[in-house]
């Protein structure tokens, strides 16, 4: 080898004296960074040196660099590299900021590279958990499938080796030898076994030709999703999340409506529209319209709308408008009203052939003190007018009394003068009218009202002569008397039965009893006893622990225990019945009077009772009566507006007080007479406004009630709770009490009285000329007056009047005669006046003394 160099040699020379080095080009450090609120980060940063070569050593000799590159993420398009200016023999120990921010970004790059990857890791190794458990379940489903059709298969084989015993199958040449029985065949009695042909063996190599191998059953496998069995079980997480998806079979219910589609699309032409009878009522919603006629309420807005009129799915259209689009539609209409919803509710007359013979209704009716309710007492055996205050009958009761084997039933009418409208139930409700009147006493008031609710009823009279025992009794009198308003007894040739009888001696009552049984042989009274139960609600009121309670008469059918009754706007279940003495009976036949027991509310004494069949039907008709008494309530304060504002002009006018009340009453009867007594007092200044009256005892409610209203409390025959009679204690509110109905009349007028303005009365006294003027000092003027006629007086009201006009009135300030002040001047004396806060007075004035009095009014 020669040693001259050779310039075409490319391969890399290293002088022999020379040792190649690599020295650390990159050094690491760590620098603390900043931040805000005093927190501090060490960050680790590299620190890249250059290589340097020393002058004396040639260029060719320099071992060669290798360049670094950071690669950038893509977040930040790479910076080109600025060139720096490298100054021969100075070595450069510090990287520029664009190489120190492309390192920061590759540290930055490569932490979240190794967060990803060792995410990605964990993702994997739970993938792969999963992909194992599942593997485990699959393989313990079919481990367990196997099994079960293992032991089929082994109880079909000895089940066919059993059939085989019993009936044995003939050898033929060419079957198969006992050792290797033909299975695919399958013995009499047997189900047929599905076999296969072995093409290999078990290990997968080919079976040895010309020996066979004998056949075995074929074990079932697990039928795979999406095969005919499509009532396998519900889909677990296991099958949800297998890949196999395209197996997936459908469900019965989608196969069945794929089938009712394609059979819907098979059939030709459109189908045909039905027709309906729509029954529309006097309003009606357009979603409930549409669903009526089976048509969409989509149709019926368009229909709407191409009329001009822009309505939604759940506004109210009036009948005519229904029917109109009903017809459009090409429906038939049948219409109805919201009132046949009370069709059949009473039903039709009793036929002949199904009634029985009943008990008379019989109504006591008279004057108040006539002896009514002790004539009651003594008929049957008790003692009412005990219980009553006052000695008078405030509520209708109503009874039953036996005689000769055959039931009469009395109904106990009040006689006040506040109770016309319990007096007018009592003969609609009845069959025969009692006229009781005291022979010391004569026809009453009262009496003529009695007789006019009898003959409105059309209901015969026996009137009944009371107080026979009496010195003073004049049945002559009474017979008289009743001459006068057409009653003609039998005493004196007319068709009126007449008995003189005595409660408190039981005078006659047997002739009495008698006579009542031959005015009912008379009548026929007779009902059918096998039908729904009507009636009518005698009295109603509120108990405590019993809930609402009626007193109904049972004038048709039978009522039981169990049956739904209707009364006005309240119904209820029957939970019990009670007869006259408080005992409990299952049921009440015609004529019987019973309390009942179950009403939802407290009904109003008067209403017709009936028993329909179904709750339903009870709540259609009660929410139909409260809706029509409802609009009638407005329909009555719609038509008086002009009547209520002329009222309210008149009230400003003439400054109208009323006086308001809060009445709570022990039964609706007395709650009704106290109301329309109240309200017949009172005049054009002052009057009684019911706030509110109820059935029941006084509670808190009714207390607050009366203080925002600034009303009065009366309770009738009814008490206050606890919490309402602590919450007036401390409010200061009064409850007032009665038990008598003509005391409460008496205190609320004597109230309403002292409401009345006092009527001012005027008195004259005399008339002054003024004669002459006087200025005085400090006073101011004074008239120099003449009495021209009576008598003038200090104090009193003086009118100033010119040319017969008033043109002052006030008082009289100062009276004096000469230089003294005296009290009285009389006619033909001189004196001198001034007026009150006036001073205007000429000479030829008239003064008019008069004096004012106020006089107490009473209503």
């Amino acid at each position: 080898m020669s040693d001259t160099k050779n310039t075409d040699d490319k391969t890399l020379g290293v002088p022999a004296k020379k040792t190649l080095t690599l020295r650390r080009t990159v050094e690491q450090g760590t620098v603390r960074q900043s931040f805000s609120h005093g927190r501090t980060k060490a960050v680790v940063v590299e620190k890249k040196k250059s290589r340097t070569t020393r002058a004396d050593e040639p260029a060719a000799q320099q071992p060669a660099t290798r360049t670094v590159e950071l690669v950038q993420t893509q977040r930040e398009p790479p910076r080109p590299p600025q060139p720096q200016q490298r100054r021969p023999g100075v070595v450069l120990r510090s990287l520029s900021q664009d190489e120190l921010d492309a390192r920061a970004q590759a540290l930055a790059d490569a932490r979240v590279r190794e967060v990803e990857e060792r995410r990605r890791a964990e993702e994997d190794a739970r993938r792969r958990a999963e992909e194992e458990r599942i593997a485990a379940e699959r393989a313990a489903a079919d481990a367990k499938a196997a099994a079960e059709a293992a032991k089929r298969d082994a109880e079909e084989a000895t089940r066919a080796a059993a059939d085989a015993a019993a009936n044995p199958a003939p050898v033929v040449a060419a079957a198969p030898t006992a050792a290797t029985p033909d299975l695919s065949r399958p013995k009499p009695g047997t189900a047929p076994v599905v076999a296969r042909d072995v093409e290999e063996e078990d290990d997968g190599r080919p079976k040895t030709p010309g020996v066979k191998k004998p056949r075995a059953p074929e074990v079932k496998t697990p039928v795979k999703r999406g095969a005919d069995d499509r009532r396998k079980g519900r889909l677990t997480i296991t099958t949800a999340l297998s890949d196999d998806d395209s197996e997936r079979g459908r469900s019965l219910a989608a196969l069945r409506r794929r089938r009712e589609k394609e059979k819907r699309s098979h059939q030709s032409g459109p189908r045909e529209k039905v027709m309906r009878e729509v029954i529309l009522p006097e309003a009606i919603t357009i979603q409930e319209l549409a669903n009526r006629m089976a048509e969409r309420a989509v149709d019926v807005i368009k229909l709407l709308m191409r009329q001009g009129q822009m309505l939604k799915i759940n506004d109210v259209i009036d009948a005519d408008t229904a029917e109109l689009i009903a017809t459009e539609m090409g429906h038939t209409v049948k219409r109805v009203a919201d009132s046949d919803v009370e069709e059949g509710l009473y039903a039709e007359a009793d036929h002949a052939d199904d009634t029985t013979p009943r008990p008379p209704i019989v109504t006591i009716m008279g004057h108040v003190d006539h002896g009514k309710t002790s004539l009651l007492d003594a008929l049957r055996h008790a003692n009412v007018v005990a219980g009553e205050a006052g000695g008078i009958t405030q509520h209708i009761g109503a009874y039953q009394v036996e005689q000769n084997g055959q039931k009469i039933t009395f109904i106990d009418t009040p006689g006040h003068a506040a109770f016309t409208a319990m007096r007018a139930r009592g003969a609609k409700a009845t069959d025969i009218v009692i006229l009781v009147v005291a022979a010391d006493d004569g026809v009453m008031p009262q009496t003529v009202e009695a007789i006019a609710h009898a003959r409105a009823a059309g209901v015969p009279i026996i009137v009944a002569v009371n107080k026979m025992d009496k010195p003073d009794a004049k049945p002559e009198r009474v017979r008289t008397d009743l001459l006068r308003h057409d009653i003609v007894v039998e005493s004196m040739g007319g068709d009126t039965l007449e008995i003189e009888v005595s409660a408190t001696k039981k005078m006659n009552l047997d002739k009495l009893l008698e006579a009542i049984l031959l005015q009912s042989e008379v009548l026929e009274l007779k009902a059918n006893p096998d039908r729904d139960a009507e009636g009518i609600v005698i009295e109603a009121k509120l108990d405590k622990g019993r809930g609402p309670v009626a007193s109904v008469l049972v004038q048709r059918g039978t009522l039981k225990v169990g049956d739904i009754l209707v009364a006005g706007s309240e119904w209820g279940r029957v939970r019990a019945l009670l007869n006259d003495k408080g005992a409990q009976v299952p049921s009440a036949g015609p004529s019987m009077p019973v309390e009942v027991l179950g009403f939802q509310g407290t009904p109003d004494a008067g209403d017709r009772v009936a028993v329909v069949d179904s709750e339903a039907r009870a709540r259609e008709i009660t929410e139909y009566r409260i809706r029509s008494k409802r609009e009638n309530q407005l329909k009555t304060a719609a038509g008086t507006r002009g009547s209520l504002e002329q009222m309210m002009t008149k009230l400003q006018t003439a400054g109208r007080k009323d006086f308001p009340l809060v009445i709570k009453t022990d039964v609706q009867g007395s709650l009704e007479a106290i109301v329309g007594a109240l309200e017949k007092l009172g005049n054009d200044e002052v009057g009684a406004r019911i706030v509110h009256g109820g059935v029941g005892g006084i509670t808190e409610s009714d207390l607050t009630l009366a203080e925002a209203s600034e009303a009065a409390i009366i309770g009738f025959n009814v008490r206050a709770n606890t919490q309402a009679r602590q919450a007036a204690e401390r409010s200061g509110t009064e409850i007032r009490y009665y038990n008598i109905i003509y005391n409460l009349v008496d205190d609320v007028k004597a109230a309403m009285s002292g409401m009345l303005s006092p009527e001012r009365r005027e008195t004259f006294l005399g008339n002054a000329q003024i004669l002459e003027i006087f200025n005085i000092t400090k006073v101011g003027k004074v008239a120099g007056c003449r009495v021209v006629e009576g008598s003038v007086e200090r104090g009193a009201q003086v009118r100033l009047i010119r040319d017969n006009v008033v043109i002052h009135e006030g008082k009289l300030g100062t009276l004096k005669r000469f230089k003294d002040d005296v009290k009285e001047v009389h006619a033909g004396q001189e004196c001198g006046m001034n007026f009150e806060n006036y001073q205007d007075m000429r000479a030829g004035d008239i003064i008019e003394c008069f004096r004012v009095e106020e006089i107490a009014r009473t209503l």
